[in-house]
């Protein structure tokens, strides 16, 4: 049986380490977030390519022994990850790239990349004890645990900001979860939420502090790699909020390169709104200041990154850059991919593929590379926002009359 080779934590900021029997959210002595570590030696001792090309299981659990938790849970009837790879021709001779690929995370149960954090996050909690789990989202998170719990019998108590979309809303309540609407922004909901985990001592679903669940974020990297039978990219674009997926992904990276089983880590692209930008401006100061987020991709509208040096890590020690792009921008490129690869992203989710539209008109992309874009949710999850480019025709009479006017109308 696989086991995983996770030893403990350690500070991403001032180098702190503690030992997994003592898990804590953040570094105790500067306050900083943590990075999980693992016995890379260990690891390799007791796993190989070989083994895992074998393994018939589909899910991130295939990837335990890179995983901060002591086993898969007992019900994996629902599959986390395990999502395609889509090649797309058309795409990379338009952009004149090499190859384009699109991890397309808009095929887990909830709709959106946040599965992997929350069945890591969940499991970790049930070792631990936990019955009840917090989340404060903008949505696609809260509608994770909302799902995962239903899955795995645990409580789920929600904070989201009160002008979410109402098909994020609607799926959360579906799944059973507690959801409490806040009159304020993401980062309202946020502290919210942190008071009450503080209170309650419930176990705490946020990304922005806790490292366990960056890890399972990160096994969207461990299968790209594995997809491109560990060739890696020149580039991969990853839409950015609160830094907490570009950190993952850069860890995924990180540990692959550790163990040797790829020969370099690609360029990690932090791609953002125009104004949400706090992680793309602090690439040029060196500091991360708030703003005041203003856009159409909620699930990265974000005041103060609250994952910020491990997003900032992942582009400067990967040698990438950042992108920003404006909300028109995003939606051109939903309806690029929608209609081009039969992806249907919500605008935070295209923003990846937007920046590396950019990239390729500013000559940040060559002609010789490769390219992988992270599509990370749904565009089920805001309708309202697809919308915005599409308009939905009036009614025709059920006669073949109609529909020749109609068409020579529209064909004329």
């Amino acid at each position: 049986m696989m086991i995983s080779d996770y030893i403990g934590l350690k500070c991403v900021s001032c180098g702190e380490n503690s030992s997994q029997d003592h898990f804590q959210y953040t570094c105790e002595s500067c306050g900083e977030n943590l990075d999980v570590i693992y016995d890379y030696s260990s690891i390799n001792n007791n796993w190989s390519k070989d083994e895992l090309r074998d393994n018939t299981n589909r899910s991130i659990w295939r990837f335990l022994p890179l995983l901060p938790v002591k086993e898969k849970p007992e019900n994996t009837s629902i599959q986390i990850g395990g999502t395609p790879l889509v090649e797309s021709n058309q795409l990379a001779k338009e952009l004149g790239v090499k190859n384009i690929w699109l991890k397309d995370d808009t095929r887990n149960p909830s709709g959106s990349l946040k599965d992997r954090a929350t069945e890591v996050g969940i499991r970790h909690a049930k070792e631990l004890g936990y019955k009840t789990m917090v989340a404060a989202s903008t949505g696609n998170a809260a509608a994770s645990l909302a799902c995962l719990s239903a899955v795995h019998k645990m409580e789920a108590i929600i904070f989201a900001p009160s002008s979410a979309p109402p098909a994020k809303l609607t799926q959360i309540l579906q799944y059973g979860a507690k959801l409490f609407p806040v009159d304020g922004s993401y980062d309202d909901a946020f502290d919210l939420a942190a008071d009450v985990v503080k209170e309650t001592a419930w176990y705490s679903r946020s990304t922005g502090i806790n490292p366990i669940l960056s890890e399972g974020k990160k096994t969207v990297a461990l299968e790209i790699a594995e997809q491109l039978n560990w060739e890696m990219p020149d580039q991969v674009f990853v839409p950015v909020g609160d830094g907490c997926i570009i950190g993952g992904v850069y860890k995924g990276f990180y540990d692959l390169f550790q163990l040797g089983w790829i020969d370099k880590i690609p360029k990690i692209i932090a791609v953002q709104a125009e104004g949400s930008s706090a992680i793309v401006d602090a690439l040029g100061t060196g500091k991360i200041s708030p703003v005041k987020a203003e856009t159409i991709a909620d699930s990265i509208s974000v005041d103060l990154p609250r994952d910020g040096l491990k997003a900032l890590r992942a582009v400067t020690d990967s040698g990438g850059y950042g992108q920003k792009v404006t909300d028109d921008k995003m939606l051109d490129a939903q309806h690029i991919l929608a209609k081009s690869t039969g992806l249907f992203a919500e605008p935070a989710a295209a923003t990846g593929f937007a920046g590396l539209i950019q990239a390729a008109k500013n000559g940040k992309i060559s002609s010789d590379e490769t390219a992988v874009v992270l599509v990370t949710g749904t565009g089920l999850k805001d309708i309202n926002s697809a919308q915005q480019l599409v308009k939905i025709p009036n009614s025709i009479s059920p006669d073949l009359t109609s529909f020749k006017d109609r068409w020579n109308q529209n064909n004329g």
